[in-house]
């Protein structure tokens, strides 16, 4: 059974924790704010495999707190950033968000920046109180090569299920590249090791 870890980021007002309960029971529940961090575990079947989902979802992050980043930054497989389409200030501390995720990144682990994140749009329902267009999300997302879909955590459970899904399978796929590349790089160690031994063995003779 392979282990899935997500990090849920966003700032107050965001409705992340409301994406992340439609995404876990179907329920909607209503805003809320909490001081506490929060880690939350799912068995699911993706694809015909099962998987141990963990899901990290901090307390919100305001533009300036940098260290709150860093723990699910080096903890998580893959990142879920939300955004208030009728909050452009949750607009901004999401790129920033994103920001940090791609410089912490290439600062921990080597340059790898091809971490799966999906940034989203939520409260589509608001759209009459819209202040993000939905271009300027997508063209974000570009910007960070990521995912990038608009939702309604009241009103909608399928298209929260669907991004989800998709991260996962992102997440599941970026695991096995990167798997396949340790092992690759742990051959051709092993093999210019046996060939150095050999070889002095030979010279010797």
């Amino acid at each position: 059974m392979n282990d899935i870890k997500l990090a849920l980021l966003g700032s107050q007002g965001a409705g992340k924790s409301a994406v992340l309960v439609r995404f876990l029971t179907r329920r909607f529940i209503g805003e809320y704010a909490s001081n506490a961090n929060s880690l939350y575990h799912k068995r699911l079947s993706i694809d015909g495999r099962q998987l141990n989902l963990e899901v990290f979802d901090p307390c919100s992050q305001s533009s300036e707190a940098r260290c709150i980043l860093e723990e699910p930054v080096d903890w998580a497989d893959g990142f879920v950033v939300v955004y208030n389409i009728s909050d452009r200030t949750s607009f901004l501390n999401a790129k920033n968000i994103l920001q940090q995720i791609r410089e912490a990144r290439m600062d921990n682990c080597k340059g790898e920046i091809g971490v799966p994140v999906c940034l989203v749009g939520n409260k589509q329902d608001l759209c009459h109180a819209r202040q993000v267009r939905e271009d300027e999300g997508r063209c974000l997302a570009q910007e960070n090569r990521c995912q990038f879909q608009e939702v309604s955590a009241a009103e909608s459970y399928q298209d929260i299920a669907c991004l989800f899904t998709l991260l996962i399978r992102q997440v599941m796929d970026h695991l096995k590249y990167r798997a396949d590349r340790r092992r690759y790089s742990g051959s051709k160690s092993m093999a210019k090791l046996i060939n150095n031994v050999f070889g002095k063995r030979r010279k010797s003779v």
